[in-house]
Formats: structure tokens, sequence, C-alpha cells
């Protein structure tokens, strides 16, 4: 197979902040493979909260090139292996060549992905839209412009969490849910705004506590009023056994899971231990939208809204209408090159 490498900036429609910081673009790198005639395309949308880069991921990408020349790709799940091998970290880029392997695969054989899966393209979850920390009147401006979607995802993890929540109030009474980043660093005042915020209404609270402290957080589970779900606190399939009993769920992303064929393991893993799920995305194109869009019929929750907060999208896949996610019936991923 041959592998074409090329880089992407996508210009966000409003700075995006975090507990952990801001940006207002990202820069990724994207890959196609191309063999038989037949090209699949894939994203890679690298976190510096996991050691990646621009360059490492382009550096890990230089040098799969020999590994995918010689490559067979119908034997995908060994090909996989074979990649993940080749560097225990840089999983947006396996995620990448994952991607696009499996587009090629469905491509070939003409069938949308969720098709080649045995899924079914009705049974998408309602997606969240998010909105990230900012003074609460621009946050308020921000609920207004996405009237429209029956879930946010609000932003917190800051010094400001109550004031953020109740402007939020003032403006909606849609389902809420809550992603704090790792923010709250003190398990009591963890659940004392869990508690604070189960009277607002709040459906779930994503990641409470910074990674690893599974015993503080195995703590908070115990005495939640709202489930919990670990999102920094889990990668891969290897993850997951341990936070089974300390979180009510996980948030499985394409990227930090090395690719669509690790995201399905996780998903059948999850499922073995009683866990809901939820897929999940970084500021990504519709191009690694879409791709785990293929995916979503088969968890409890969507978050896969990167796509919405950029304004540059290079790709049309996966449409959005009032929080629906309506998959593409062409072949593979089913996405198309905008530029």
């Amino acid at each position: 197979m041959k592998l074409t490498i090329s880089t992407r900036r996508l210009e966000l429609k409003h700075t995006w902040t975090i507990a952990r910081g801001s940006a207002d673009h990202k820069e990724y790198n994207y890959v196609a493979l191309e063999h038989e005639g037949v090209t699949g395309l894939g994203e890679a949308a690298h976190n510096v909260r996991y050691g990646e880069s621009l360059e490492s991921i382009r550096k890990f990408l230089e040098g799969g090139r020999a590994l995918l020349q010689t490559a067979e790709p119908w034997q995908f799940h060994e090909l996989a292996l074979a990649i993940h091998r080749l560097d225990e970290k840089q999983n947006a880029a396996k995620a990448a060549l994952d991607i696009a392997l499996m587009d090629w695969i469905t491509k070939k054989l003409d069938l949308p992905l969720y098709r080649f899966l045995g899924l079914n393209r009705e049974k998408t979850p309602v997606t969240s839209f998010s909105i990230g920390i900012d003074k609460p009147k621009v946050m308020q401006e921000k609920i207004r412009a996405a009237e429209e979607f029956p879930i946010l995802k609000i932003k917190l993890g800051g010094e400001h969490d109550e004031e953020i929540m109740r402007a939020v109030r003032e403006v909606t009474n849609c389902t809420l849910r809550v992603d704090a980043n790792e923010g709250w660093k003190d398990r009591q005042q963890a659940l004392d705004k869990i508690f604070w915020l189960e009277q607002m209404g709040v459906e779930f609270v994503e990641q409470p506590m910074p990674a690893g402290r599974l015993e503080d957080v195995a703590w908070l589970w115990e005495r939640s009023p709202l489930p919990l779900v670990a999102d920094e606190d889990v990668r891969t399939v290897e993850d997951i056994p341990q936070l089974a009993q300390a979180y009510d769920g996980l948030n499985i992303k394409i990227m930090k899971a090395g690719g669509l064929q690790e995201g399905l393991r996780m998903i059948h893993v999850a499922r073995s231990l009683g866990m809901k799920i939820m897929l999940g995305c970084m500021v990504e194109s519709s191009l690694g939208i879409t791709a785990a869009a293929h995916l979503s019929p088969l968890v409890d929750w969507a978050d896969l809204d990167g796509s919405l907060l950029i304004k540059n999208d290079p790709y049309r896949g996966v449409q959005v209408e009032k929080g629906n996610l309506i998959l593409p019936e062409g072949p593979g991923l089913g996405v198309e090159e905008l530029e």
C-alpha cells in the first residue's frame, strides 16, 4: 500500500477552553492509503495530553511506511496489531492508519462501514454538543446558538463552576452533562460539586478528578448521586477492568484508543463488565468524526460534535440534525473531500 501524509490546519469557530487550556486552531496529520486503485483516508487528531505532537505523529507515520508497503490489507486484524507494536504510544497516528485501512476495506467491498460491522444506522444515539469554558454571558450566547441540540455537555473544572452552571440554567432546560476534565483535585470538593450538580438536573459527570487516582474516584463513586464516566482515565482495552470498580461508564475515543478495531474491542469488554459507553472525540474534522460515528449504534451516549466546532472542515461525512447522527450511505466511511 502506498502511504501519503499531509497536514491541515483547522480553524475553530470559537476559542476552545477546557480545564487544561485553550486553543483557537488545531493542526493535524492526515493519511491516504492507496492500493489497487482504491484510497482509504484517515485522520490523526493528536492530543498533547497523551504525549503527542504534530511532529511525533508524522515521525510514527513515516516509520510505518515500510510495513505498509508490503502489507496485505485484507489481513487487517494482523496488520493493526503490527502497527500497534511499532510504538506503545502515538495512538492518534495508529488511529489514522486504522481508519484509512477500514475505509479501504469497505470501499473495496462497496459497503458502508456500519453495514460491514453488521450495525443498524437507525440506532445511532443523539450526540451532545459541547460548550467550552468561557465568561458566563458568552457561554449563554453559545447555548442560544446551539438551541437545536437537545443535549449539551458543559465544560467545568475551574473556580467559577457554580457561576457557570447558574448562567447555563438561566437559558436552557435541556439535558446537561458535565465534563470536569480532571479539574477537581480534592475528592470532598468533587463530591460537594456533584451533589450540587444533581440539584441542577445534570445527567452524569465525566472525569471529575485527575487520571490515575482510582482510589479517590472509587471513594467518590460509592457516594456520588450521579453516574461517573471515565475519559482521561481510559485509553485502550487494557485500562478497562480496573475502572469497573470506580466508574459507571467510559468515554471511548478512537484517537486515544488507536483506531476503530481497538475501539470495537473496548466496547465489547466494557459491555462484558456491565459498564455504560460514551463514544467521544477530540476536536476533529468530519473524517475522524464520521469514522467514530460508524460505531455509534453500539453505544449508550455520543459526544461526536468535534467537526461542528470547526470553521473550515475539509470533509463532508456524518450529518447532524437536531443532535441526530445521520450516517452516510456511501461505501467505506462515506466521506467526501471538499478541498
